[in-house]
């Protein structure tokens, strides 16, 4: 499909929660892309501008239930749900709907790993064979020929752009990866949770889910796969933090260097994987990514800084989680899935201060 032809017909499922909005908002603005389906349940019956104010007045379809959805109105589907949830709906679809899943459900390719992390046994394993995992920069050929892929999560995202070149080249050792990970409170959702409360947050900052966060196995499953290994033998040690700041995302990752590596090794497997890579932006020597740098856009900025212990260097890396961590990263996938430029409809510039 190209730019010139008839527009493509999206739905977006579960549009009241924060990735939803953000999916609105990118794709209000997308040049070949109509909304004319938005589900959110307890929301249903209500204007976008009674749940979202800031999207008032751009002609969006009201937000109905899903049992109401007419399918034959849509090409695409978005799918925003709680984790768990989508996978019967997908399964329930005509497989003329292609499907951007922003959910969990189908990121994970070992069953009984599901299972174990999300506490129910997967539901649609028969579309799983056939999902291809988003993380565009480097499944970009698989996305294209898909018809659903399964969007990273946040942490991984950054994380594993970060990572991923470096393991597949050698430089590093996939064994021993420390990654120390911070994200804004929209991460954890729009629904009420008292952790997330302002006087919760606010001024403070927070681990949580520590040694047991979900996206551990995630992550886990993509860099085995870049080393040729079996997911069952990766041990990442991941620590999640809560920072009272409404969006963003930086991961610190220490890594332990192969033998004969040096840091400047490592820069120039990053600026030669990245030098065409739209999205990825490798700073500077010595300049530090900082979360400023990426808000409210689709980019990733990154750079590697050698570590005071012998043999060890930091990459860090930054997103902001609720686009290149979430929508946007799944409005770059369906650009793929339908024959558009990759960068069609992201091409805002980060917002600072």
């Amino acid at each position: 499909m190209s730019e010139t032809d008839t527009k493509i017909k999206a739905g977006i499922l579960g549009a009241s929660g924060y990735t939803g909005a953000e999916a609105m908002r990118l794709l209000l603005r997308h040049p070949s892309v109509d909304l004319t389906l938005l589900t959110a349940d307890r929301k249903a019956g209500q204007s976008v501008e009674e749940v979202y104010p800031h999207l008032g007045g751009y002609g969006l379809p009201d937000m109905i239930s899903v049992d109401e959805a007419d399918w034959s109105s849509v090409d695409v589907v978005f799918c925003g749900l709680p984790h768990g949830t989508t996978q019967e709906i997908i399964a329930t679809l005509p497989a003329n709907v292609k499907v951007v899943d922003l959910s969990a459900d189908f990121r994970i390719r070992n069953a009984e790993t599901y299972a174990e992390w999300y506490g129910h046994p997967h539901m649609a394993m028969d579309l799983q064979k056939d999902a291809v995992y988003g993380l565009t920069e480097f499944y970009r050929d698989d996305v294209k020929a898909a018809r659903l892929v399964a969007c990273p999560g946040c942490y991984p995202t950054a994380t594993l752009i970060a990572l991923l070149p470096l393991v597949s080249a050698g430089l590093i050792d996939a064994k021993d990866l420390i990654i120390d990970a911070k994200s804004g409170v929209t991460g954890a959702g729009r629904g009420l949770k008292q952790n997330t409360l302002f006087s919760e947050a606010g001024e403070g900052l927070s681990p949580y889910s520590v040694a047991k966060h979900r996206h551990a196995p995630e992550i886990e499953q993509e860099v085995a796969r870049a080393a040729g290994l079996d997911a069952a033998e990766m041990r990442v040690n991941f620590i999640p933090h809560l920072i009272p700041m409404s969006r963003g995302e930086l991961v610190t990752c220490h890594v332990r260097l192969a033998d004969g590596v040096s840091v400047q090794d490592i820069r120039t497997e990053f600026a030669n994987r990245f030098k065409d890579e739209p999205f990825v932006r490798l700073l500077d020597e010595g300049n530090v990514p900082q979360t400023q740098m990426v808000r409210g856009s689709n980019h990733c900025v990154l750079n590697v800084f050698e570590d005071r212990i012998p043999g060890r260097a930091t990459v860090i890396a930054t997103i902001d989680n609720l686009v290149k961590g979430s929508s946007g990263q799944a409005v770059q996938n369906m650009n793929l899935m339908f024959g558009l430029p990759e960068t069609l409809g992201l091409e805002q510039v980060a917002l600072f201060p």
